[in-house]
């Protein structure tokens, strides 16, 4: 994905005028121009002159005539944007680098997904799981038992699991050569502010991203099948001791319900998370009528663990 801006006046179906663009472009082709809008077959296509409207301080949006005033949330950064065109509908400090927490793993499976098959099978080391942050999130992945990579990808996407995510680095070659390609994936999808030290979001000097470039992620991951289908699992069973299983819960509030927490009509998923240095983050995706929109939240200073799921959805 490369970065453009759009000038026009209006966008048809929205109560607000684009702020700028998430766009889809090979590496090759966003050398040449500054992006096209892959919704645009049969219309004219975004003008992208001045790539820094998403660059300023504060809140950037062009509201209609009518429309309601953007809400009034207490996150570091934010965007909405249009997960089919790549519009952003809105942003505040949308380049601002701040620790992602456990959202960078959407990153992480948009590097690693597609290198295994869901039904490999694979029997965990104690060195794949030597080095896992004090107080990681844990989905109980166990040194000796076998899993299937569907399995481990369940443990990423619904308990955050560090430990899953260290089973599938060391399949993929490492922790260090998969933050590597972490970093690499991300600049070919145009997110500029994101710098990958630890692949599971664990707090790590130096490691940021940004409202835009979690944007970026959550975009391109909804278009594999697999993330899909993983971001948007509620509850699945885990295999456990003796060819048991355990019941394990997706941690995203919205979608789930959980904690008093009112789920959010239409909503597919993606990816939440926390850390001391994050603070709350979130990735949500949301199906309203015949278009999806995508919200990232990064760091609500007000209000208590809950709040990023309530300023998402007040976006």
């Amino acid at each position: 994905m490369t970065i453009g801006f759009s000038l026009r006046a209006a966008v048809s179906t929205c109560a607000v005028c684009a702020a700028g663009m998430l766009i889809v472009t090979s590496p090759v082709a966003a050398e040449g121009r500054s992006g096209t809008d892959p919704g645009a077959q049969g219309r004219p296509s975004a003008t992208v002159p001045q790539p820094a409207l998403l660059r300023r301080e504060g809140t950037q949006v062009r509201l209609r005539s009518g429309a309601p005033e953007t809400p009034d949330v207490s996150a570091l950064s934010w965007v909405v944007a249009d997960a089919g065109t790549g519009e952003v509908l809105a942003a505040h400090n949308a380049h601002e680098q701040l620790p992602p927490a456990s959202t960078l793993k959407t990153l992480f499976a948009l590097t690693v997904l597609p290198s295994f098959p869901s039904g490999i099978q694979h029997t965990v080391s104690a060195r794949e799981l030597a080095g896992i942050g004090e107080g990681s999130s844990l989905v109980g992945v166990v040194e000796g038992h076998t899993y299937r990579v569907s399995d481990l990808w369940h443990g990423v996407f619904l308990n955050s699991g560090n430990d899953a995510v260290h089973v599938l680095a060391a399949l993929n070659g490492g922790w260090t050569q998969t933050a590597r390609q972490m970093q690499a994936k991300a600049r070919t999808l145009g997110a500029m502010d994101t710098y990958v030290v630890s692949p599971d979001g664990y707090d790590a000097d130096g490691q940021v991203s940004s409202a835009y470039d979690l944007a970026v992620f959550g975009r391109a991951g909804l278009r594999n099948p697999d993330f899909a289908r993983y971001c948007s699992t509620v509850e699945t069973a885990f295999p456990g001791n003796g060819g048991s299983t355990f019941e394990i819960a997706n941690t995203n509030r919205l979608l789930t319900g959980a904690d008093g927490v009112e789920p959010y009509p239409g909503l597919i998923g993606v990816k939440n998370g926390y850390t001391t240095n994050a603070g709350n983050t979130l990735v949500a995706a949301a199906h309203h009528g015949r278009r999806t929109l995508i919200v990232t939240v990064m760091n609500p200073q007000e209000g208590e663990g809950f709040e990023v799921y309530e300023e998402a959805r007040a976006l």
